[in-house]
């Protein structure tokens, strides 16, 4: 009797290898069809600058979330300014956008109606204050040592990227919540200034134009490096944030018109399983997984390493279930009023869970 040919064995590599090249062949197929029966349906998204703090939306496009949602991968509108991507969200130009939890209020507040979608962090990242080194070393090395104008010498000039933006809204609630020496609060003591971009606010800082700055990671970890400033107020300790802010706040969201809920939800939701399913696969890939996905096409202008400390120090603030409750918009809610807003928006009219609440049943992590 022959014998029948003993089969090979299989590894579990062998296993994984194949799984993953049906699994691709799956999703290419899927994605295929639907480009071939022309049903992917066109939207249109905005954010800022392409960096890692908009991941959402570079992640989704480069992993093909969109497609996979029936929707084309947007070509991102990214004007420079989160001023300039609200203006395009409510001029019709962009369906959805990434940006400032503020601005989808101010376009309620201005008498076009947004909804936030969903929170992509919980700690604001430009919150951060960066003294002059010399100051530093003289003494001023607190928030409450910001407001001893003896030893400052003046009432200290605090640098926001322009009056009214993001910077100074999170800066006035911050100096606004912390006392000086004497009992008063700390923005008793300080001159609020525009200091612009990259350039001209850490030259101000360098060059003693501005005592301290609002920065962006990026810019605090350049004046620490380059030997210039310190941090006196650092977002990523956590026990300081809580001491000013009380908690979680949405900081970062995702957000559209009313309009586009009533007209489009089939389309609201395709972006939403999207970005919330980018979400997820930057909380289970490895930081340098993730450099890789996103470093050549969107930040190359950058080097990897800068990239790389981006993606673990925004991994520290990240909403990973991307949900904003009432707790957390009645908090943020004291940081953009009156700074921001002239007035309170209600939770239910400026918000709309229900989206995020079906990706996550769709998609459980």
């Amino acid at each position: 009797m022959a014998e029948s040919p003993t089969p090979a064995r299989w590894t579990r590599r062998h296993v994984l290898e194949t799984a993953g090249l049906a699994a691709g062949a799956l999703l290419a197929g899927r994605v295929g069809a639907a480009r071939a029966q022309g049903t992917l349906k066109t939207i249109t998204a905005s954010h800022s600058v392409s960096t890692f703090v908009y991941g959402q939306h570079l992640v989704a496009a480069q992993k093909k979330f969109f497609e996979e949602e029936g929707v084309k991968t947007p070509d991102f509108i990214v004007p420079g300014g989160g001023a300039r991507v609200v203006q395009a969200v409510a001029a019709g130009q962009a369906m959805f956008a990434l940006g400032d939890s503020n601005h989808p209020l101010k376009t309620t507040e201005k008498g076009r109606d947004a909804v936030i979608l969903f929170a992509t962090d919980h700690r604001c990242s430009y919150a951060n204050v960066v003294v002059r080194k010399d100051l530093f070393d003289k003494g001023v090395k607190s928030m409450e040592a910001l407001g001893d104008e003896k030893l400052v010498g003046r009432k200290a000039v605090i640098a926001a990227t322009a009056i009214g933006s993001g910077t100074h809204v999170y800066g006035v609630y911050v100096c606004k919540n912390i006392k000086a020496g004497d009992g008063k609060p700390v923005n008793d003591h300080v001159e609020w200034v525009g200091g612009g971009a990259s350039t001209t606010m850490l030259g101000g800082l360098k060059g003693g134009k501005f005592d301290a700055i609002m920065a962006v990671p990026e810019w605090q970890s350049a004046a620490v490096s380059e030997g210039f400033g310190r941090p006196i107020y650092d977002i990523l300790d956590e026990k300081a944030w809580n001491r000013v802010f009380g908690g979680r706040i949405p900081v970062t969201v995702g957000y559209c018109l009313k309009e586009t809920v009533e007209k489009s939800p089939d389309l609201v939701q395709a972006y939403v399983n999207a970005c919330y399913r980018a979400q997820q696969w930057i909380r289970k890939t490895k930081d340098d997984e993730v450099v890789d996905l996103l470093h050549r096409p969107y930040m190359e202008t950058f080097s990897r390493e800068t990239v790389l400390e981006s993606v673990r120090y925004y991994r520290t603030i990240f909403d990973w279930d991307f949900v904003v409750d009432e707790a957390d918009y009645a908090r943020g809610e004291k940081v953009w009023i009156p700074t921001a807003l002239d007035k309170p928006i209600p939770y239910a009219k400026a918000v709309d869970m229900s989206f995020v609440r079906k990706a996550q049943a769709k998609y459980k992590s």
